[in-house]
């Protein structure tokens, strides 16, 4: 009997941690409503392509964080700023750090978007954690999910 209640309570906690890592963090609604950012533990928020489009009309800096091939392949959100956090290898770009300060103040809101929102998510606990920043946002579903909800781009120049 105690295995069979150890057994169940992983599986309630396998559960739990399913759908809180690797769910699909969408915040809209089946009619594509802005929800408010979802603030997580790690200093950073996860926000989802209409509310992205809403803080890009006040002005939020968003920066798009893939490799030069991947905005050439896809394009670009227009007013993005192409800053690559990762190289091919992995390493963090040793020019992003005086990059993203030369773009963005830590008092400012910043954006981060990527193709899924998985290096975006690494990207925004560093920056929020190790910056300084206050105000950064995830873009959960990156330019591929842009893109899915034909969502505009511009080509890469």
């Amino acid at each position: 009997m105690g295995k069979i209640m150890i057994k169940y309570r992983w599986i309630i906690v396998l559960s739990i941690l399913l759908s809180a890592c690797g769910g699909s963090g969408s915040t809209t609604s089946s009619q594509g409503l802005s929800a408010e950012p979802i603030p997580q533990s790690d200093g950073y928020s996860n926000i989802n392509n209409a509310h992205l489009e809403k803080m890009m009309k006040e002005g939020i800096t968003l920066i798009d964080i893939r490799l030069k091939e991947e905005w050439q392949q896809t394009g670009i959100i227009k007013g993005s700023k192409t800053l690559t956090f990762f190289d091919r290898n992995g390493r963090i770009n040793p020019k992003f750090v005086p990059e993203i300060n030369r773009l963005v103040r830590p008092d400012q809101p910043v954006a981060l978007i990527c193709r899924t929102g998985n290096r975006t998510r690494a990207a925004s606990q560093a920056i929020a954690q190790q910056l300084g920043y206050k105000k950064v946002y995830n873009v959960t579903h990156g330019i591929t999910g842009w893109i899915a909800e034909k969502r505009p781009v511009v080509a890469y120049q």
